[in-house]
C-alpha cells in the first residue's frame, strides 16, 4: 500500500519512511503542499499540518477535493480545540507529535479497517427518496444531490446500514468522529439538525432522548 507523507522535517519524514518500509508499507515523501499535489494518487495519507508553503487546512481541503484516500493528520498542534478541528474538517484520525511508529501503524490500520468495512457494504443504498452513493459518497434527495459536509455524510451513512435501528450517540462518536475522539456527543445535534434541514425531511431522523438516533425509513 502506497502512504503519502507529507513532512518538512527531514529528521522526521526519514525516521518514518524507514519505519512505514519496515512494517510493509510502501511510502513516499512531499516536503510541501505544491509536492504533494504532485505525488497523488495514494492509498493512505500522513499529513503533517505546519508545511512553509501552505497552511495544513487548506491543504486537507485540497487534498480531500483531489482523493479519497484516508488522512491522518500528524501534527505538533495538541490542543483538544485542534484536535477537534481537525476531526471536524472530516480527517480520518489525529496524531500528535511526539508519537511512536507502533502507535501510528496501530493508527493507520485501525483506519483501513473502518474504511474497508464500509466499502464492503452496498455501494448504492435507496431509501424512499434518498439515494446514498458510498463510492463518491454523496446523497441524492428525489436524484438532485445535496451538499453534505463530511460529519453530515458520516451520519447518515451509519444510520443508514440498518434502518429502523437505533444507533448509540457513542457509537456515532466511534464510527464518525473516530475512537480517539473523547469531546462531547452534544455536537451531534448540530449536526443532525443540518442534515434534517437539507433532507428536506424533519422526521426522518428520529431522535431518542439518552440513548441515539434511528432512520426512520418505510
Amino acid at each position: 500500500m502506497r502512504i503519502l507523507v507529507i513532512e518538512d522535517d527531514e529528521a522526521i519524514a526519514s525516521a518514518l519512511v524507514a519505519g512505514l518500509t519496515r512494517e510493509g508499507f510502501s511510502p513516499a515523501r512531499a516536503a510541501s503542499a505544491a509536492d504533494a499535489l504532485k505525488a497523488l494518487p495514494a492509498d493512505f495519507i500522513l499529513l503533517d499540518l505546519g508545511l512553509p508553503d501552505r497552511d495544513g487546512t487548506e491543504l486537507f481541503r485540497n487534498l480531500r477535493e483531489a482523493s479519497s484516500a484516508p488522512i491522518i493528520m500528524v501534527t505538533a498542534r495538541g490542543s483538544e480545540e485542534e484536535r477537534i478541528a481537525g476531526l471536524d474538517l472530516g480527517a480520518d484520525d489525529y496524531v500528535v507529535k511526539p508519537f511512536g511508529l507502533r502507535e501510528l501503524v496501530a493508527r493507520i490500520n485501525a483506519v483501513l479497517r473502518r474504511t474497508n468495512s464500509a466499502e464492503g457494504e452496498h455501494r448504492v443504498q435507496r431509501l424512499d427518496t434518498i439515494t446514498i452513493d458510498r463510492r463518491t459518497r454523496t446523497v441524492a434527495v428525489d436524484g438532485v444531490e445535496i451538499a453534505c459536509t463530511p460529519k453530515e455524510y458520516g451520519i447518515l451513512e451509519c444510520l443508514a446500514r440498518d434502518p429502523g435501528a437505533v444507533v448509540s450517540r457513542q457509537d456515532l462518536l466511534d464510527t464518525v468522529w473516530g475512537p480517539n475522539w473523547f469531546g462531547s456527543t452534544k455536537m451531534i445535534d448540530v449536526h443532525v439538525a443540518s442534515l434534517r434541514r437539507k433532507l428536506n425531511s424533519p422526521e426522518l431522523i428520529e431522535t431518542h432522548r439518552g440513548i441515539g438516533f434511528r432512520l426512520v425509513v418505510a
